[in-house]
């Protein structure tokens, strides 16, 4: 099974991490999770770690911002983490990739781990998003533009896993809430 590198991002949806890392697990993969530090406002990275048998997060499953520059100085020769990341993953998935993760992601901008990864990626592997947003925020124009860049882009190699319509954590009912995840694995299984 492919090592997939899950990169989370600051969405409601960033509440169903430890379940979809457990399914993930489950499904045979060996999993890696790459945490926006707006992701941490809806999930707690030691709840990883307790599927791990540690009470702590643990360094080498969830990685965070601190963790690629950390307060000790760079020296040559030392390890540039989101390189070491992309070397280690077969694919790339962003479960639930917030409107401002996507719009990074389509203009380029590295402003931390998960985008730096991104715009590291190797272009010929497979980028799997599952966008969670707000109902206005998915119809604005700007989204239907970023996606189209990432298509572009990444020439065949990206898989848009669609948003479904329900009532949003917000109270708006409509299309922007991530894909379930049996959606999100079997997006993995094809192509």
């Amino acid at each position: 099974m492919p090592n997939v590198l899950l990169g989370v991002t600051g969405s409601v949806a960033a509440i169903y991490t430890p379940e979809l890392y457990a399914d993930l697990r489950q499904a045979g993969h060996d999993v890696k999770i790459v945490a926006t530090k707006s992701s941490l406002y809806f999930f707690d990275s030691t709840d990883i770690a307790s599927t791990c048998g540690s009470a702590e997060r643990n360094k080498d499953v969830v990685i965070l911002d601190e963790d690629e520059w950390p307060s000790a100085r760079y020296r040559r020769g030392d390890p540039v983490l989101h390189i070491e990341l992309r070397r280690w993953a077969d694919i790339l998935l962003i479960a639930p990739c917030d409107a401002n993760t996507l719009a990074k992601l389509a203009l380029g901008i590295t402003d931390n781990c998960l985008t730096c990864v991104y715009r590291a990626w190797d272009r010929s592997r497979r980028v799997v998003i599952a966008p969670a947003m707000n109902t206005l925020m998915w119809d604005h124009p700007a989204t239907s533009r970023h996606l189209a860049q990432l298509a572009a882009d990444l020439r065949g190699s990206l898989h848009v896993v669609e948003p479904i319509s329900k009532k949003l954590a917000c109270d708006d009912t409509g299309m922007g809430a991530m894909a379930e995840r049996a959606a999100i694995l079997a997006a993995l299984k094809s192509g």
